[in-house]
This record gives C-alpha cells, sequence and structure tokens, in this order.
C-alpha cells in the first residue's frame, strides 16, 4: 500500500472533519458520471483521426449542474499511434465569464488512480474562483476507474488479504505470506486487464493529456496537480516543454527519489508529522510515539475485535496515517488512539476503510489496483525481500510506527510484476518552458517538502517557481490562503511570484 494519495474529509463515527481534498468516497463500481468504458482496444485508427476527434458533452447523472462528460479514444501504444485504441473518460465545467475565459485548467489529483471526474465536481467550490475564467477539466487517466481501468482482485479476495496478510512480517511464515500475496496480485492484474497493464505509465498519460489538450482547442497546457499529479505535469514539462501555459505542482513528488529513497522520505515525512501531533496535544514525541508502538505491537499479538472483523495492526497502522494528511483530522487520531486502547478498534478500522476504499458493505473500490499497476509500470526497481530486511533498522531509526511498513513495502509493492517498469526515476527536466509553480508544505507527511526543492531545480532554472508553505499536511491550495493567493495570481493574471516565496 502506498501512502501518496491526496485525500478528502473523513467521515467517522458521525463525525465529519474537513481536510485536504482529493480522492472522493469509496464506490464499488463506476458511477454513470461518464460512459463507462469497456477496457477492450478499438480498431486501428490513424493518429490524424485521433487529433480529429470532437467530444461529445452530455450531462453527467451525478456530477451536478454544469458539468458535461465525454470520451475520447488515445492510443493505447503511443509507439503505435495507429494502432488499437482506447477510452478516456473527461468531465468538464465551462468558465463563468466567458467573455474573460482564458481556456481550459487541467486538474490530477493524485494517486495515482484517483477519479478525475469523480473528484473534481466534489471539489468544484475549492476552486470557483478559477472557473471564472477557466473551464475546469479532469480526467480518468488511463487504467483507472472508465479509462480502462485496472482489477487485480474481486472483494472477496481483498477482504482475505486483509484479514490474513502482515504488512510488518516478523515470523519467515508471515514473510512467505507477504510476498505470495504480493505475487498473487500481481497476477491478477495481468489476468484481468493484461492488455492495458504495460500501457499504464505516467509517460503515456502524459501524452494523452497533449492529446487532450489538443482536443480541448487549446495551443498550450494549463494544469493543476496535486501529488501523484505533480509526477505527471513534471513528465509532460519533459516531454512538451514548448507546451507548457501556466502549470501548478502542490505536494510534490521528489523526481529524484526511487523506490527506496522515496520509501525513506515517507518514513519521514509521516514520523515528522507524527511528532507535531502529538507536541499539538502537550504530548513528549518520543514518548507518545513509544505509546502508539505498543499499542500496533499488542495488536500484532491480538487483533481487536469489531463486530465480525478484526483491527489488526496493519489496519490501525494505516488509520494512523491517514489522519496525518491534514491538521483539521487530528482529533480523529486522538479519538481513535484513545479507544483502541481502551479495546474499541471502531474508529481505526472505519479510518482504514475510508483509505482502502471499503464500503459499509464490504465492497471495494479499485482505486488500489489502478494505483499499483500505474507505479509499477513506472519504476524499473524491484527491491527484494533481503533488502527490505536490510533496510529495518535504519527505516526504524528514522521512524519506530511506520519503517517496519515502508521498509518491506518497497519489496512487496511491486514483487514478481508481471511487467518491467519504464525506469527508476521519472524525468522532469524542461528546459525552455514557461515558470511552473512548485509548492510545497513543510509538515506534507506523504511528499515530504524537500520533493518540491528537488522538482524546482530537476525542472531548470528559470522554469521550476519554489512556493514555500510553513504549515501542516498534505498539499495547499485552498488551506492555505496565503498559497491560494499565489496561485490563483499566477492561473488567473500570469504573475508569476519570486523563488523562495514563502507562506505561513
Amino acid at each position: 500500500m502506498s501512502i501518496r494519495r491526496r485525500l478528502t474529509a473523513l467521515a467517522v463515527g458521525g463525525v465529519l472533519v474537513t481536510g485536504c481534498t482529493g480522492t472522493g468516497a469509496p464506490a464499488s463500481a463506476p458511477s454513470s458520471a461518464a460512459p463507462a468504458a469497456d477496457g477492450k482496444p478499438a480498431p486501428s485508427a490513424p493518429t490524424a483521426g485521433l487529433a480529429a476527434q470532437r467530444p461529445e458533452w452530455k450531462a453527467c447523472e451525478d456530477a451536478g449542474e454544469g458539468w458535461r462528460c465525454a470520451t475520447v479514444r488515445v492510443p493505447l501504444d503511443h509507439a503505435k499511434p495507429s494502432g488499437a485504441t482506447i477510452p478516456v473518460a473527461l468531465i468538464r465545467k465551462e468558465a463563468t465569464d466567458r467573455k474573460r475565459r482564458i481556456g481550459s485548467l487541467l486538474f490530477n489529483f493524485g494517486g495515482p488512480g484517483g477519479s478525475g471526474v469523480d473528484t473534481l465536481p466534489q471539489l468544484a467550490e475549492e476552486y470557483r474562483g478559477l472557473n471564472a475564467r477557466y473551464d475546469l477539466v479532469s480526467f480518468d487517466p488511463r487504467g483507472v476507474s472508465r479509462s480502462s481501468g485496472v482489477v487485480c482482485r474481486d472483494d472477496a479476495e481483498q477482504a482475505a488479504a486483509e484479514r490474513t496478510v502482515d504488512l510488518t512480517p516478523d515470523t519467515p511464515a508471515e514473510e512467505a505470506a507477504y510476498l505470495a500475496d504480493a505475487a498473487a496480485f500481481g497476477a491478477g492484474c495481468a489476468r484481468r486487464s493484461g492488455t492495458v497493464l504495460p500501457h499504464t505509465t505516467t509517460t503515456a498519460t502524459a501524452r494523452d493529456m497533449d492529446l487532450i489538450r489538443q482536443l480541448l482547442g487549446d495551443d498550450k497546457l494549463s494544469y493543476f496537480g496535486i501529488s501523484y499529479g505533480t509526477q505527471l505535469g513534471g513528465t509532460y514539462a519533459h516531454l512538451f516543454p514548448e507546451r507548457v501555459g501556466r502549470l501548478v505542482l502542490d505536494a510534490v513528488v521528489d523526481p529524484t527519489a526511487g523506490t527506496v529513497e522515496h520509501a525513506r522520505q515517507q518514513t519521514t515525512g509521516f514520523q515528522r508529522a507524527l511528532d507535531n501531533y502529538l507536541e499539538s496535544t502537550g504530548a513528549d514525541p518520543k514518548a507518545g510515539t513509544e505509546r502508539i508502538v505498543r499499542l500496533l505491537a499488542a495488536l500484532d499479538r491480538e487483533p481487536l475485535r469489531v463486530g465480525d472483523r478484526r483491527l489488526t495492526d496493519g489496519l490501525a497502522l494505516t488509520g494512523i496515517a491517514v489522519t496525518l494528511y491534514a491538521e483539521a483530522n487530528w482529533p480523529l487520531l486522538t479519538r481513535g488512539l484513545e479507544a483502541a486502547e481502551k479495546g474499541d478498534g471502531t474508529t481505526l478500522l472505519q479510518l482504514a476503510d475510508w483509505y482502502n476504499d471499503r464500503d459499509e458493505q464490504g465492497r471495494y473500490a479499485t482505486q488500489s489496483h489502478s494505483q499499483r499497476a500505474i507505479s509499477c509500470a513506472d519504476s524499473s526497481e524491484r527491491p527484494t525481500a533481503a533488502r527490505a530486511k536490510a533496510l529495518l533498522p535504519e527505516f526504524r531509526r528514522i521512524s519506530p510506527v511506520f519503517g517496519a511498513f515502508l521498509a518491506w513495502d518497497t519489496a512487496g509493492w511491486c514483487a514478481a510484476w508481471p511487467v518491467a517498469g519504464e525506469a527508476a526515476t521519472p524525468a522532469a527536466s524542461a528546459p525552455g518552458a514557461a515558470p511552473v509553480l512548485v509548492v510545497g508544505t513543510t509538515g506534507d507527511p506523504a511528499t515530504p517538502y524537500e520533493g518540491a526543492e528537488r522538482m524546482a531545480r530537476e525542472l531548470g532554472e528559470g522554469v521550476g517557481v519554489l512556493v514555500t508553505n510553513r504549515g501542516e499536511g498534505h498539499g495547499a491550495y485552498g488551506t492555505s490562503p496565503c498559497v491560494t493567493r499565489t496561485v490563483d495570481a499566477y492561473l488567473l493574471d500570469g504573475k508569476v511570484p519570486a523563488y523562495g516565496t514563502t507562506c505561513g
């Protein structure tokens, strides 16, 4: 399980706590906001024909007033532009001030694997000011939901894995089960989604975005990427620097970090956020961390019963991580920890279910399937179990809470993956591109601030413009008034802030 996602408000036990926004509530099947994709390649179509498509915009059933949906075709394999095609689902809300319209603003909210068709309407109020002069547009990237969404296992298999697989194995039997489950997951992806699986790279999606740009009628791409969406935006800028319009990257993935370094950064970031949370409660971070470690150890020995289910240490760890994505959600962590220590695992299990896209009927959405498929298609690195075990002492020193999980994740995430990955790290250099805003938050747990500094450098001198948000949470726009004003001035008026502008 990667913990890079951008999250929406958390609703647990009747308490709604607004945090960072992003991927929507769990759903067991695609909604009807856009035409469903069958995932099967269409007959060959020449590149010129794809560029000449006219999207048929129709009302979206569940998105609300003003939203229109369409499906376009993109090459399954961009190396064979006249070959088979796959569908990509789009959603759009036109600019309200048509006389002052700038163009389209394309969004990706992270994951990878998040549905832009579902997410953008949920965030309409947050982007209302931008909607005055931009058509707000998002999409389900290839391999996601309506766009030939990857499916790897069914609900029963997913539930069984949650019950039986220890995410921090500490015996040979647990290690074997952990790696076997990872291999089974990949085999399931190949069996159910083998056609699209080799073609779910971020590079391919960036090329899809350039076709989308053309079909929207824009000479250059204006884009807002959050979390994984920053990797996608950096890749686009690298491939098409001359077509960069106004790009914003918020909660930035470090383009210089491979699998192990990314895990190391997240270990640091989540512990940093946990320390900040503990200090906010008046607790000593070291003592508070030790308290959580004791709780997780107790759950590893004997999970808590919650109805007919169990709160394992892995699910508790997931529930803890969820709350660190936004400072406004910290009270839920206090509530969950205190209840679990008294023998009630309900809150932490609900939080884990929310993150894992499990609804009250026990049905799971498939974002995690798409997330893994995209990540493993991108990364050529395949750390072994021996490598993960060698990382354990260092990672545990960095974070006694998250270290073991993230060390093991380096080996388990793409273990025995059926498709070779593209590269060790993504390319982001974009010489000659227009200025790109790169926003990093100092307390971001999932994409630590240092990644924004490195992205700004990788984009190149005069291209990457670093904006620092001194605060907590994963993503700054909409939570930091200063960042929001800075980004709005850039997108709406073309005002590029000074490099190193600091908010908070």
